[in-house]
Order: structure tokens, then sequence, then C-alpha cells
């Protein structure tokens, strides 16, 4: 364990972060940043080396929000340390954006030399403005061909409102510029305020579960200091603890005698209990408590819904454990018990999105080794019922009686998509197919425009991303927040597998799409559902009216292999005997839906 003197003097220490539409380069930047202070050994160097899951390296983008504290000697002499915090860019992941920035007093914005200023790249901006934070801009791969400092330069003044001329040019990729970076920094983000003689006031900005020390909860010191040995106790919950251990981090957990105003660090206090630990609350002394907590975080509002179960209903258990576990990092996770009559116990969980959705599912799958069921995701609706009374429905399961609805309503969103101008009509036709709303169209310069569109939430949830990078080659991006709720004309699709309804296979969607959806999830289930001895109806039905079909055909045995010869009406006694056994088999049998089938319905696609 090591004291750092460093840290004690608030004007050589600068909290950051780094913000930036997906692809950008932010965790390329963060490599480099590691390097050139030789935080990490060249041994041990690997690239994304705050990507610490393995599905962030394997997708190549940031999930989580991580810290990494590294010590430079600037170009006065003066030694500092820098608590970097590296974030996410996907429109998912905003939320890890705003704690990330809690913790901070200035930011990194990176902009592409190549791509220019993008949807999210605004989006982040008005974050980090909210936040209070000092905005430093980056140019980052200067080094391609393509790459248009001045064009880039004049988007930050223009689509920014940022002053250009403190923009960094960088290649994080061939290091060229890295110190120019650190230097601004140092220049530009202000030191971190604090008062080491005040009772302590920290904020817990993440937290992560260890088998064998607890709850590790990841704090910025405000106020006053911590150490081992020392009770804390947690605002929102009152719960005291004795600390076993403080550290800062660099890649791994660096133990400190203690932590100072202005330190980004972590706390072990043998905290056993998941649901004590919240994030967005403030840590202080038991003994010597502070007035009043920080602000914290605003509570997460989930935009799509689905439901897991466990495949084996055995370990429903296990799956109750490993939702409470990934709360623990990820405060955007919500869920609540369920229950279904095919698929049995299981949990409703809200997502910020699909991405954060198939996230959530392969943490699940790698992290705790679990055979999990999805259903087919939902947004949440509004009902007003004839009795006067408003309901909010984010299950299908839960959908009024027709007869008892007077209003039904759905989320709307504004969608910013920033594209090139010869992709323009192929992004409207997308747009337009899915109920979008003109509003605005501009040009940002002579090459790129800005769309502006109100739409339905539940149009863009499934695959609107991909459709939009796949018409425009990759060029366009889009970001998106909720607006209102508007009137709309809802209905509830029924799946009836052998005429029985499937609950977890039930959706709601708009009259006018629910007949072409209904027919290609027929289509999948045929598919995707294996023969059996009798033939299994597959219907989709609107208030007990089927408006789509298939069949999946029955497997034959031939049982009349053994005739030879003879009496035709032998044969035809055999097939009536086979053709009233299947009769009886269909009334009495079990039809297994297999996983792949509800997988198969999260891909569809109503174009």
């Amino acid at each position: 364990m090591k004291s750092i003197p460093l840290f004690k003097d608030l004007k050589n220490i600068r909290n950051f972060s780094i913000i930036a539409h997906i692809d950008h380069g932010k965790s390329t930047l963060s490599d480099r940043l590691l390097q050139i202070t030789h935080t990490v050994d060249k041994r041990e160097f690997h690239n994304q080396m705050l990507d610490s899951m393995d599905i962030e390296q394997e997708r190549g983008i940031t999930i989580k929000a991580q810290c990494a504290t590294i010590f430079y000697t600037a170009r006065d002499g003066n030694k500092y340390a820098l608590n970097l915090i590296d974030t996410p860019g996907h429109v998912d992941f905003s939320y890890e954006v705003s704690r990330a920035l809690m913790a901070c007093e200035g930011v990194l914005l990176i902009v592409d030399a190549s791509q220019g200023v993008e949807a999210q790249t605004i989006a982040n901006m008005y974050q980090a403005i909210e936040h209070n934070l000092e905005i430093v801009p980056v140019i980052n791969k200067i080094d391609l061909p393509s790459a248009d400092i001045e064009d880039t330069k004049h988007q930050i003044e223009h689509d920014l409102g940022l002053d250009s001329s403190i923009a960094v040019p960088v290649s994080a990729k061939e290091g060229i510029g890295i110190e120019d970076v650190i230097e601004a920094v140092i220049q530009y983000c202000p030191a971190p305020q604090g008062n080491v003689n005040n009772p302590l006031k920290a904020l817990i900005f993440d937290a992560k579960y260890d088998t064998y020390r607890g709850v590790n909860i990841y704090v910025r010191i405000f106020d006053g200091t911590v150490k081992a040995g020392d009770e804390i106790s947690f605002f929102q919950t009152g719960e005291v603890y004795k600390v076993e251990e403080v550290g800062i981090l660099q890649i791994t957990q660096n133990p400190v005698d203690c932590l100072y105003p202005g330190m980004v660090g972590y706390i072990i206090a043998n905290i056993k209990s998941l649901e004590d630990t919240k994030i967005g609350d403030t840590v202080t002394l038991s003994n010597r408590k502070c007035t009043e907590q920080l602000p914290g975080f605003k509570e997460v509002k989930p935009f799509v819904f689905c439901s897991i179960f466990p495949a084996d209903g055995d370990d429903y258990k296990m799956l109750t454990d490993s939702l409470h576990k990934l709360k623990l990092n990820d405060a955007s996770l919500t869920f609540a018990p369920e229950s279904s009559l095919a698929l049995g116990f299981g949990y409703r969980c809200g997502f910020l999105g699909l991405l954060h959705l198939e996230i959530v599912q392969e943490r699940l799958e790698r992290e705790f080794d679990l055979d999990i069921v999805t259903t087919a995701p939902s947004v949440e609706y509004k009902f007003e019922l004839t009795s006067g009374e408003s309901i909010d429905v984010n299950n299908p399961v839960n959908y009024p009686d027709q007869t008892r609805i007077k209003c039904a309503y759905e989320p709307y969103v504004i969608v910013n998509v920033i594209t090139p101008e010869e992709y323009v009509g192929n992004i409207m036709k997308v747009i337009m197919d899915r109920r979008g709303i003109q509003k605005h169209m501009h040009y940002l310069d002579k090459k790129r425009i800005q769309m502006d569109y109100e739409m339905p939430l539940a149009e863009i949830v499934y695959d609107f991303q991909d459709k939009i990078k796949s018409v425009s080659r990759g060029y366009a991006s889009f970001d998106y927040h909720f607006i209102d709720l508007r009137a709309s004309d809802l209905v509830k699709v029924d799946i009836l597998v052998n005429k029985k309804k499937v609950d977890a296979l039930s959706m709601i969607m708009h009259r006018e799409k629910s007949q072409v959806r209904s027919r290609i999830i027929v289509e999948k289930l045929k598919d995707n559902i294996p023969r059996h001895m009798f033939q299994i109806p597959i219907q989709a039905s609107v208030n007990n009216n089927v408006i789509a079909r298939e069949n999946v055909s029955a497997l034959r045995k031939n049982v009349t292999a053994k005739c030879y010869g003879g009496d035709i009406s032998r044969k035809r006694k055999l097939l009536e005997k086979q053709k009233k056994g299947k009769k009886r088999m269909r009334q009495i049998g079990n039809v297994e839906i297999p996983q792949e089938a509800f997988m198969s319905i999260l891909k569809t696609d109503i174009e």
C-alpha cells in the first residue's frame, strides 16, 4: 500500500472523460494515453485496454464506462494525476456516459476527421454542457487519406459552437499528437474543488461484484477523506460498513493509504448485499455525516421491454442472482418477476434499446453460463379505459380487453439523422415506411444534411439502425429522444400453435402493420418448429379473427407398406385408422417450441 502525496494538492489533479460518436476512436485514444504515460507495461499491453469484457473486445465497441488513473510530468515540469474515464458511443449506452460525466470537470470530444460531426457527437456534447463541463475538441484519424482537418474545424465551429482554435489534431492509431492531448487536458480542464477538512462526501458512479470480497464501489471524492478502518454510511439506505481497502484504478486495483478530495477510486467494505448498493448514492462517514446528498443520477426510463426465461426451469434461482449482479453495474437494466404458461417463471426486463437487450442476453449466457429464452421486444403503451382508468402496458399479456379501451397511446421520439446528400432519398423511404413525420431538413454544409423526423418508438427498436446504415453504406448516423405519447390504432396479435395461444409470442402493434408482420412471424415459426406425427397449424389472430396461417406438415409413417396387392379397401382402412390416430394425437399432444423459434422473431423484418 502506498501514499501518493500528489493527490493532496487539488491543482495537480484532472478528472476528464472521453466522449464521441461510435467508432470515432475513443478506446484507441485511451490506449495511447495509457501507453505514453507508462500506466501499462509493454508486455501486458493489448488494444482496447479499458474494454474489459470479451463482448467489447469481439464487437469492437465500448459497453461499460471504465476508469484509469495516469500520472504525467507536463512540459512545465509539474507532475499531474489524471483520472481518465472512457465511455461508450452507442445511443443505447448513453446512461453510462451520463454517469461518467458526473465524476468529471472536463471532457475530450472526439470528432473523426474523415466523418465529421455526427448525430451522437451532438448528443454527447449537450450532455457535457448539462453537467457544466469544459469541452476540449479532438480531431482524430488525421492520418487517413480522406481526412479533412479544415472542414472538421468548420463543423466544430458551425455545428457544435465550440472554439476550433483549441482543437487538437491527432491520430490515435499512429500515436500522433497524444502528448498535445494531455497538455490540452491540463491547460483547459479545471482542477477539482473540495475540502479535505469537511465530512466525507463521495459519489458512487459504478460498482462491480467480487465473489470473494463482495461489492466493490467506484467513487469520486468531493469532500473529506476515506481510508481503511473508517466506517462509511450510504445516504439512501443508512447501512454502515467498515472499510477494508481503498485504492485507485490503473487497469488493476492499486491500494493506497487514503482517498482525498478530487480523487477517483474504489472502496472495498465487505458489502455483501447487492440491494444496498445504488449507483448515484452518496457515501459519507457514519460518525461524521455530511449534511446533504449529492445530486446523483436521473432515474432511467427503459424504452424496450422483453421477457427472459431460463430454458431449464431449475435455473430460475440462478437467473435471479445473475440479474441482480448485472443490475449492480448496469443501472439502466430493470426487471420484475413474470410467469408464462409456455415458458414457466422468468422476468420482464426493461432496456434502453435492442443492442442493450442483446448485450444483456449475451452477458447472461457468457458470464453466468445460463441457457435462456427471450420473447419478442415491445415498448410501453398507455391505454385510457372506458371506466376512466389509465394504465401503462409493456407486456402484451396485460393488454386490456378491446371493449374496455377508450383510447390507446404509443410513445413517439424525435429522430435526428445526419447523412451525405446522396443518401437522402433512401433514408426518407425507410423512415416514411415506418410512419415517420418529417419536421425539418437543412444543410449542415455543402455535403451533409440533417433530417429531423417524429416517429413511433416501436418502429425504431427492431432494426432501424441496421437499415439506416445499410441504405447509406454506413455514412449516416442518428440519435433519438422521447417527446410524447400520441393516440394510435393499436391491436394485440395473438399467436396460436396447435390452436393454443402462446402468450410469450403475443405482440402489440399498429393495426396497419399487423397483417404484414403476422405473415412473417408465422412463416418464421413454420421454419423453426420441428415436424411432429400430426399436422400443426400456426395462426396469428386479432380479436379472435385469424389474419395469417401456416401449417407444419405431419411426419407420415407408411402404414400400407406391409400390404402386397389385394383389395384396395384394406389400405383405405389402414389410412383411415392412421388419420383418426393423428386427430386424437393432435388433441392431446404437446408441441415443443424450440428457442430458435423465439429468437427468429427478434430478427423479424417488416420491409
